[in-house]
């Protein structure tokens, strides 16, 4: 599992541009693995939905008949 995070943060991060300082760095980092990673990626445990879209399916699910 950490072997695919690091590829898809090599992939989706790492290799796009080059950071002037570790400070610029460390901040591209916090924010892929905070504000992409954790919560806008499709995760295939949750039916490829985000974080967010599986939660208020499960505070509001589908009604059946």
């Amino acid at each position: 599992m950490m072997e695919s995070f690091w590829s898809s943060m090599q992939i989706g991060l790492l290799n796009r541009k080059r950071w002037k300082t570790r400070t610029d760095l460390a901040n591209a980092i916090f924010d892929y693995i905070e504000i992409f990673y954790n919560r806008q990626r499709r995760h295939s445990g949750l039916d490829y939905r985000t974080p967010i879209e599986h939660e208020l399916h499960c505070q509001n699910p589908p009604q059946t008949a």
